[in-house]
């Protein structure tokens, strides 16, 4: 796949997630797919696609009400990488609202995401849903 087909399959995801279904994310994992969370805070972290699936997807469902979404902002692709501007649209379940600012860098491989980085505010998402382990 080309920069082009690169940009439409993260396109289409994100269509997806703006309307809160992650389906399309998940579908798309590679078998070896890696999400890091860049910086230094306690959701900062290098997930397989195993941890993504049963830790972290499980803890941000466990904090956030209804389902988890992400609005995208800009795309910005070049060959294998396609950078994603976005920003949450989220309550928690306390009644809080959670909306981080995002930017993505995923790297695709035969049309299935290889690995994603995942920078954020750290301080943000800690004092809005606490530590990921609970």
């Amino acid at each position: 796949m080309g920069t082009s087909e690169n940009k439409q399959l993260l396109q289409a995801i994100f269509a997806a997630t703006a309307r809160g279904d992650s389906r399309a994310l998940v579908e798309s994992m590679g078998e070896d797919f890696r999400w890091t969370i860049a910086g230094t805070g306690r959701w900062s972290r290098t997930y397989d696609k195993q941890a993504v699936l049963t830790e972290l997807f499980p803890a941000l469902r466990a904090r956030i009400e209804g389902r988890i979404k992400m609005i995208p902002q800009r795309f910005i692709a070049d060959g294998d990488h396609v950078v994603v501007e976005a920003r949450g649209d989220n309550v928690t379940k306390a009644g809080e609202l959670y909306n981080n600012s995002y930017c993505f860098v995923f790297r695709v491989a035969a049309g299935k995401l290889a690995e994603v980085t995942e920078y954020m505010d750290t301080e943000l998402v800690t004092a809005a849903l606490g530590a990921p382990s609970g």
